[in-house]
């Protein structure tokens, strides 16, 4: 019975990084009809740049993961003005082409500054919890814990906010939705600057019990 519980735990750990992940590329696909193939890219960027907080300047465990949040973001809006943005007229298939450049570029930036080595990340929560024989480490338990906790808060920003009701005015009625004044440009940026967050937080939260290196994003 143990060993079906620690799959269990096991299995749930990485459906919790999934689903984070899973939130932003949908996110992105249902709101502006964009298949975002870069994405996982960004869930690279962002265990890459959490360790460089960590082990470059010295931050805290959360402290990087907030910074590591906040810069993918607004790489993730960038990559929205620069490259998607100005695709918006043509045909579907150039965004699809973009994002795939858009991976290819990111990973050879990083291999570039950190090289093609795997790299481990320490974290805070290095200890196991024993519960009637169960094994459950720290690390997985906060992993699980944390997704419900970005889920749920994804929810409330989505349904409880002004800003969360225009993106889902976006993803329900695009014409509708413009009609009743919703900037467009504005909830692009929200929704991308959303996306690479949760990737980047995906990517912090499971990077301790995985390896850090450049292909990680290939999900």
């Amino acid at each position: 019975m143990n060993i079906l519980l620690q799959n269990l735990i096991n299995g749930l750990t990485l459906g919790s990084i999934y689903s984070l992940v899973a939130l932003g590329l949908t996110l992105v696909y249902g709101i502006l009809h964009i298949p975002n193939f870069a994405h996982g890219a960004l869930y690279m960027v962002g265990a890459f740049m959490t360790y460089f907080f960590m082990v470059d300047l010295g931050a805290h465990y959360w402290i990087a993961m907030l910074g590591s949040g906040a810069s993918v973001a607004l790489l993730a809006v960038l990559c929205e003005r620069l490259v998607f943005h100005p695709l918006r007229h043509s045909p579907p298939v150039h965004d699809k082409i973009a994002a795939i450049g858009i991976l290819l570029f990111l990973e050879a930036v990083v291999q570039m500054f950190w090289g093609a080595d795997f790299r481990r990340m320490s974290s805070p929560f290095t200890g196991v919890m024993n519960i009637q024989g169960l094994i459950i480490p720290e690390q997985r338990a906060l992993i699980i814990a944390g997704a419900a906790v970005l889920v749920v808060a994804l929810q409330l920003f989505l349904r409880r906010t002004m800003t969360g009701s225009t993106i889902l005015a976006m993803a329900q009625n695009r014409e509708g939705a413009f009609l009743v004044g919703i900037d467009a440009n504005r909830v692009a940026m929200m929704t991308f600057a959303i996306s690479g967050m949760l990737a980047a937080f995906a990517a912090t939260l499971y990077a301790p019990i995985n390896l850090v290196y450049p292909a990680m994003g290939h999900l």
